[in-house]
């Protein structure tokens, strides 16, 4: 029987050594959360432009909330669970390209557990307002996601468990913006 560890190990050799010198700087970019400021400002925009000031101001809350749990309990599970980044795993660091390197453990991608929260909590509050933009949000998701096993610094068990809880917790937290907007509106 094979080892789930194995094949995600196999995987990641296999998906990092796609990688190129020449696309390097490109997937570094994406990975970085710096890059991506100018679309937090456009979503938080549409946001604002959605929703009245106060509901607005709600989902704001909410929205900082979720990405501040989301991140913080990838922290934890790294720490908890201790599996080396690829990066510093000596069964695979020599078998990959270490584009860049980052803290010791990887178990789960917060990056990936992030962007997956930010892409369903906004895909939910405004699936109804703004055709198509679940689609573009995902996709923003699952590049940047990829981007962390093209860097060598996740594996790709990593990221799926990461973009699973911040899809799970984009859940929990939209509910509750909605059920509180809805609470607060009805006084």
């Amino acid at each position: 029987m094979c080892d789930i560890i194995d094949l995600d190990k196999s995987f990641l050799v296999y998906l990092n050594g796609l990688g190129s010198e020449g696309c390097d700087g490109f997937w570094i970019l994406v990975s970085k959360v710096e890059f991506w400021v100018p679309l937090y400002v456009i979503l938080t925009y549409l946001l604002y432009k959605s929703f009245s000031l106060y509901d607005f101001l709600l989902i704001l809350l909410f929205l900082v909330l979720g990405v501040t749990v989301s991140d913080q309990l990838a922290n934890f599970f790294k720490l908890g669970i201790g599996r080396l980044r690829p990066c510093h795993d000596p069964a695979v660091q020599n078998d990959i390209r270490k584009v860049v390197c980052g803290g010791l453990y990887s178990f789960y991608s917060g990056h990936a557990s992030n962007t997956f929260f930010i892409a369903g909590f906004l895909s939910f509050l405004l699936k109804n307002k703004i055709r198509y933009l679940s689609v573009g949000l995902f996709f923003w998701a699952v590049l940047v996601s990829y981007s962390r096993i093209y860097l060598g610094v996740h594996f790709p068990l990593d990221v799926m468990m990461g973009g699973s809880m911040g899809f799970f917790l984009s859940g929990l937290f939209s509910t509750l913006a909605v059920r509180t907007i809805s609470q607060s509106s009805s006084l």
